[in-house]
């Protein structure tokens, strides 16, 4: 049977823990940023984790990880 591919967007944009979470950054942080608040920005910075929802459609396109 042959390898399953890795998605190449999916692997520059999420990292897999220990634990068997999945770390993400926020969306909404690259441009038009004058019309966003400080807040908004501000708590767009760092890193959070992928939702429960979310997290099948992440480990299919990461089936290595």
């Amino acid at each position: 049977m042959p390898k399953m591919k890795t998605k190449s967007s999916a692997k520059k944009r999420f990292k897999v823990l220990g634990g068997g979470g999945v770390k993400r950054g926020h969306a909404f942080k690259r441009h038009i940023l004058t019309k966003k608040t400080t807040k908004t920005k501000r708590q767009l910075r760092g890193t959070s984790m992928v939702d429960a929802t979310n997290m099948n459609s992440v480990r299919a396109m990461l089936p290595y990880a």
